[in-house]
């Protein structure tokens, strides 16, 4: 399974990198992961007008766009566009971080999964 990591690097500039979650033959009911490590599962809305400037992750966290559609920018200047059904794993937690813009129109949800 694919995610997208957003992360901060050596120098503390945020950026994405492509990741494949292994997942393994589970028989009759698909594929699974391994355990990963969670602390609880956040719910959450968001309305249209969202526009969030530079933050960095207030903690490592998953987090699950279940609709819509954001644009997240990184320190490096690159810009990418998520929807529903996209999974990022968020850890740029110390510097400048990146930024989110929703590009849909309406509510949008997502789940929140820290990490423990």
């Amino acid at each position: 399974m694919n995610a997208t990591r957003i992360h901060a690097d050596a120098s503390g500039v945020t950026r994405f990198e492509d990741i494949t979650i292994p997942l393994n033959d589970a028989g009759e009911i698909g594929r699974l992961s391994a355990d990963l490590p969670a602390g609880a599962v956040v719910f959450r809305e968001t309305d249209a007008s969202y526009d969030y400037d530079w933050h960095p992750a207030p903690r490592r966290q998953w987090i699950v766009l279940l609709d819509g559609r954001i644009a997240i920018e990184t320190g490096d200047g690159e810009v990418r566009e998520f929807g529903g059904g996209d999974i990022l794993l968020v850890e740029d937690t110390q510097g400048p971080g990146h930024r989110t813009k929703q590009l849909s129109a309406g509510v949008r949800r997502s789940l929140f999964i820290p990490i423990s």
